[in-house]
């Protein structure tokens, strides 16, 4: 009898959080699961990692016949306790994050603490995958997409992924109609465009309140922004290399390294 692929589990919503019960209950069906995620929210944390402050960690019993830690660090201060700490030697098959309540798409996935666990994932040679449901409820309907999550995971233990590659994966939120499939995706030309409300406390001390419209600049039917609207699955493969390649060749011609 073959050995079952052990698959680590974090997120960025939290241990208690319904989207990753989600997940483990789907993960479940195709390996040995490991759970090791944050203790409290940690959304919009993108890759932070902690410095000079202590990290916690310590064995939960909320999944039954699961092996779960909830930390205080970020999503990827987990992937890299559970792989110096947790599981020491042994070898990863998978690493997914998720599911997340709310949106990863477009520039999203720079902030994501969902993806920095994937992308952390990556970083450690594992094969990764960041989970996204579009719907930002905490008691948010994930039924419509758990054949997608395992649909999807089998792919990528049966297949593999690019070196150095992290899937974000994001689901639209439960319609009256069904999912119209998968769609790999490139990333969509889109941002936020924020506001700062200027506010006081009781004691009449400033203080700033972060709001803000998401702009979508994209009109091409190739992106996740227009997969996520037209009812697909939208498949982004991302890298840790930001290393603008284009722009290497445009410099070394274009500049007057002479005169500087």
């Amino acid at each position: 009898m073959s050995k079952r692929p052990l698959i680590l589990v974090s997120n960025d919503d939290g241990i208690t959080s319904k989207g990753i019960r989600v997940l483990v209950n789907v993960m479940k069906k195709l390996g040995e699961v490991v759970v090791v995620a944050p203790d409290s929210p940690q959304s919009g944390m993108g890759h932070a990692i902690t410095i000079g402050e202590t990290l916690r960690l310590s064995e939960e019993d909320i999944f039954d016949d699961i092996q779960a830690y909830k930390s205080s660090g970020t999503p990827a201060d987990c992937v890299k306790l559970a792989k110096h700490y947790v599981l020491k030697d042994r070898k990863v098959d998978l690493v997914v994050s998720g599911i997340n309540h709310g949106s990863n798409t477009s520039i999203s996935v720079l902030y994501s603490g969902t993806m920095s666990a994937a992308i952390e994932g990556a970083l450690e040679g594992y094969p990764s995958i960041g989970f996204s449901l579009c719907d930002y409820s905490s008691k948010a309907d994930f039924s419509h997409v758990e054949e997608y999550v395992y649909k999807i995971a089998k792919q990528v233990l049966d297949n593999g992924i690019a070196k150095g590659v992290a899937l974000n994966v994001n689901f639209p939120p439960k319609r009256n109609e069904a999912i119209k499939g998968i769609k790999i995706c490139r990333q969509a030309h889109a941002k936020w465009q924020e506001e700062f409300s200027e506010r006081f406390d009781p004691n009449g001390r400033k203080y700033f309140w972060m709001a803000g419209n998401f702009v979508n600049f994209d009109k091409g039917e190739d992106n996740d922004e227009w997969a996520i609207a037209n009812n697909y699955v939208s498949i982004v493969p991302c890298q840790y290399d930001l290393t603008a390649h284009h722009a290497i060749n445009q410099m070394n011609e274009d500049w007057n390294w002479d005169e500087l």
